[in-house]
């Protein structure tokens, strides 16, 4: 998507590196209301920033438009550093190395925890605290805590809760309305099957999207108690609750027929390829689970149309529960205590910050003070809306709250069992006890 940000403004946003732009300092006068008096950014003319993420694709193209956006008001010059999927290692090298990014980007809280623990961690300064307090409500801030210290900002957000659908595939099998109940769901899938369309993508290769799907029947069958305790380990993975939501999810998992490419196709496809199948034309599949990142796929990879081809829908209530609200988050942190790592956190937690990012499509930001007209369609702008306006009744994803080792790291842990549960749906007990036994092993080395 094509940013708003007019030409004149963006030239006097250069112009003030040298000039001022009739003003004084760094950003004396910017658009987008990035000015000196409400972001209080310094002049960081000559200085090298490192910012790290997992990000790639689009996804790191989109950011790097906030990185430009930075540098400009500051004088900075900040690149980019990608992490690979094993962020936590990856940052724990470079650390121990001496040679830290000066910002990092977290994808699971608990890292955040474990690098708290660890002394690695910069503390936010009293600029961060304004922009988090004026910007993020108290449930977002306190997850860029630890120990009652703030140390983050959540810049990126994702509504896990969400199933995109490819709209005419849905018309050819005579489904009109989206399911809302997982008896549907599975009724439906049934129905859009016999129509010669494979109904669900699952991206089983990346096991982070298989714990999605167990996060959200859980929520919803067991309730934000059980979640919360599964989540800090303090009921087990054997507990009846766990067998009860894997076996809900094996109605799924355990008919080949229901998933695009059976059994076998899951496991080899990864994530991207989940959401291209969806809106190819043909397509190979008619719905597929995940957030709202897939837009940014969709957009990117497929020639698929947001809010017309492609389509969303709330994941279904399981059980009579409510239907769930599973959320997801990129959390920035500084690694050294600078000048530019705390004015990076400052711009991040912005406004203009958040704007600059969701122009660009398949972003949600958790920034309250965002006006909705930044959203460049109605599917996002819901989204959005849905998200801020959950206000703190939310629940972050479970495996990212985990020690890494569980819940965060691939081939290993979560990720690794619940593929060999896809592999296997059957077998039910055997899961949990994997689970069980790695989840166990992962809290006791965490500490």
């Amino acid at each position: 998507m094509k940013r708003t940000v007019a030409l004149a403004a963006t030239t006097c946003a250069l112009t003030l590196l040298t000039t001022a732009c009739g003003g004084s300092g760094a950003n004396s006068s910017s658009p987008s209301g990035a000015t000196a008096s409400n972001l209080n950014l310094p002049d960081l003319h000559g200085q090298h920033l490192e910012v790290a993420a997992v990000w790639t694709g689009p996804e790191q193209q989109n950011f790097m438009k906030v990185i430009k956006r930075f540098d400009q008001l500051t004088g900075a010059q900040t690149d980019f550093v990608p992490t690979g999927d094993n962020v936590s290692t990856f940052l724990g090298t470079k650390i121990q190395g001496g040679a830290a990014p000066d910002v990092a980007f977290l994808p699971q809280p608990g890292v955040l925890a474990q690098f708290a623990k660890s002394g690695w961690l910069k503390p936010v300064n009293a600029a961060v605290e304004k922009q988090l307090q004026g910007n993020y409500s108290t449930g977002w801030q306190k997850l860029g805590a630890y120990n009652g210290t703030q140390y983050g900002v959540y810049f990126k957000a994702a509504d896990k809760s969400t199933v995109w659908y490819n709209t005419k595939a849905f018309s050819t099998a005579g489904v009109s309305t989206p399911p809302t109940t997982w008896s549907e769901f599975l009724k439906d899938a049934q129905t859009i099957s016999d129509s010669g369309t494979p109904p669900v993508s699952v991206g089983g290769a990346d096991g982070w999207t298989l714990t999605d799907w167990f996060e959200n029947i859980y929520l919803s069958q067991a309730g934000p108690a059980k979640y919360d305790q599964l989540t800090k380990h303090q009921i087990k993975w054997t507990d009846p609750s766990v067998g009860k939501a894997l076996t809900t999810l094996g109605q799924l998992f355990g008919k080949p027929s229901l998933l695009a490419g059976g059994t076998r196709g899951a496991l080899a496809t990864e994530f991207p390829a989940s959401v291209d199948q969806t809106f190819a034309d043909p397509a190979k599949a008619a719905m597929v689970y995940e957030a709202d990142f897939v837009a940014t796929n969709i957009t990117s990879d497929t020639k698929a149309k947001i809010g017309t081809d492609a389509k969303v829908f709330p994941f279904p209530a399981v059980d009579g529960g409510q239907a769930p609200m599973v959320v997801g988050g990129d959390v920035a942190v500084a690694l050294k205590n600078s000048k530019g790592a705390q004015a990076l956190l400052t711009y991040l937690a912005s406004t203009d910050a958040a704007r600059t990012e969701v122009e660009q499509g398949g972003f949600i930001s958790p920034n309250k003070s965002l006006d909705l007209s930044a959203y460049p369609d109605e599917t996002e702008r819901s989204l959005a809306k849905s998200l801020t306006a959950a206000g703190d009744n939310f629940r972050f994803d479970m495996s990212d709250q985990a020690p890494a080792a569980f819940g965060g790291t691939k081939g290993q842990g979560e990720w690794k069992d619940l593929q060999d549960f896809l592999a296997n749906p059957s077998d039910v007990a055997g899961a949990q006890r994997k689970l069980e036994a790695d989840a166990a092993a992962a809290f006791a080395n965490a500490g």
